[in-house]
């Protein structure tokens, strides 16, 4: 398995950095490689992306997210990432975002790729691309305000 932890802090305050980050199928705005996100469910979410040159599809469900804090999702049959972000309040107009997850290289591109730790650097590169949108913006661009704790999600 290999890990992936990168942070930013992003110039908006916390609520605005977690409503947009809810706006899940907008992900291929700032994320590099990915090509589409489709939420299927409140829970689970379709990713299209090209990894190691190569396209690859996965399903991942939401197992815990709670408003302003935190979003937690696993692969659903163990293929894909699982991880979570984390949202921390700064001061009134600063957020601090921690991305976490594991995935499983597969083949040598992958894994090549994993020990030169291209994964991680593509994350900060991901990151500091959200940190714009947003930041240029001001604002986001819808919200999904619900809790999901463990399979149950409340609105």
């Amino acid at each position: 398995m290999n890990t992936v932890n990168e942070s930013i802090e992003v110039d908006v305050p916390l609520r605005t950095a977690y409503n947009q980050w809810t706006q899940f199928e907008e992900f291929p705005q700032f994320m590099e490689g990915v090509k589409s996100v489709t939420q299927v469910e409140d829970t689970v979410i379709r990713w299209v992306a090209e990894v190691g040159g190569e396209q690859q599809e996965w399903q991942a469900e939401i197992v815990d997210q709670e408003p302003d804090r935190r979003i937690a999702w696993e692969a659903v049959g163990g293929n894909g990432p699982n991880g979570a972000v984390t949202f921390e309040r700064v001061d009134d107009g600063t957020t601090r975002i921690d991305v976490a997850f594991e995935w499983k290289p597969e083949g040598a591109k992958e894994s090549l790729g994993a020990f030169l730790g291209l994964d991680s650097r593509k994350v900060k590169s991901d990151l500091a691309r959200f940190k714009d949108l947003i930041e240029t913006r001001g604002f986001e661009t819808g919200a999904w305000r619900g809790e999901v704790h463990r399979g149950t999600t409340t609105r």
